[in-house]
């Protein structure tokens, strides 16, 4: 199967996440998000989960703060509508 008739066959899907804000990269970071909130239940403090999760998968403490922020949004709910 070509990347072409993946992308015809998912277009629509693809769309709707894009419009409710979801990158296609997110998906590479969903094991990062389950790690923080297991040390967040935890008590740890959020700084240092930031640190520690910087390090385990290998990104910056800014990009761990950018994805908790955007994972943490609500959807559009009008986006899955119709």
């Amino acid at each position: 199967m070509k990347i072409i008739e993946v992308l015809k066959f998912n277009r629509e899907l693809i769309n709707k996440l894009r419009n409710a804000g979801i990158r296609l990269e997110d998906a590479d970071y969903v094991n990062l998000y389950d790690d923080y909130a297991a040390m967040h239940a935890q008590g740890n403090k959020v700084s240092y989960i930031v640190a520690v999760l910087a390090q385990r998968y290998a990104v910056s403490e800014r990009k761990v703060y950018s994805l908790l922020k955007r994972f943490g949004r609500n959807c559009n709910s009008l986006t899955f509508v119709g």
